[in-house]
């Protein structure tokens, strides 16, 4: 753990240093207008919450787990800054389950992967301490595939910091005390690229993505 802190602490120090990336969401506009209709939700205790960006927005989480309780909580184009900006909205609701997903948009816009694991280690520290009977599954930044022509562009080269970030996220579960979901292995084809039955575009998921997510959950024992 003193690792740990220390790498954390080096990692602050020099990305502050040499800042070169925007910390705010993707479609600022859009994020502002949805977190303020989060807001306005009567608060429903004890639920599952679906955390990320536009992968998770355009999920239909109700219908998927079949349940009343499932909250959607991505906001697209959203990164880890407003995630952070935004958990208290998530924590008074006190969920049963929080699964996250973000990062991808961070890396879109060249945010240092040690920033972006920073940004999701203090993303589940304050869940833990604001809502502490919370379980959190931190999920696998998704493979994405080049090879679709409409894939944006922001997007390519990505692959090998998605790999490192989903290899710390999996080496400090449990010294930070959540659980991680390889969702990337998952969706990979046997090149390591998003899987094209699951997508239109090489980034965002279909239907078919959708249902094999939680298909995924489903069999691993995580809902």
């Amino acid at each position: 753990m003193k690792f740990l802190v220390l790498f954390l602490s080096l990692a602050g120090a020099v990305c502050a240093q040499t800042k070169t990336y925007d910390t705010l969401p993707n479609l600022p506009d859009h994020y502002t207008q949805r977190y303020e209709l989060f807001k306005k939700e009567s608060i429903i205790r004890g639920g599952i919450i679906m955390l990320g960006n536009s992968i998770t927005e355009m999920g239909d989480w109700k219908k998927l787990l079949k349940s009343d309780s499932a909250i959607n909580r991505g906001i697209s184009g959203d990164v880890t800054f407003g995630v952070l900006h935004r958990l208290r909205e998530i924590t008074d609701r006190k969920p049963a389950k929080v699964f996250i997903l973000i990062g991808i948009n961070d890396l879109s816009r060249n945010t240092p992967e040690e920033v972006v694991i920073e940004n999701i280690f203090n993303i589940v520290t304050k869940i833990h301490g604001q809502s502490p009977q919370t379980h959190i599954y931190v999920q696998s930044i998704l493979p994405t595939n080049e090879t679709f022509k409409n894939l944006i562009k922001n997007f390519f080269g990505k692959g090998e910091f998605i790999l490192t970030i989903n290899s710390q996220l999996r080496k400090y579960a449990s010294q930070i005390h959540y659980t991680y979901i390889d969702l990337h292995t998952a969706f990979s084809d046997n090149e390591g690229r998003l899987n094209a039955i699951y997508s239109n575009d090489g980034l965002h998921l279909n239907l078919k993505g959708y249902e094999h997510w939680v298909e995924f959950l489903k069999k691993e024992k995580y809902l």
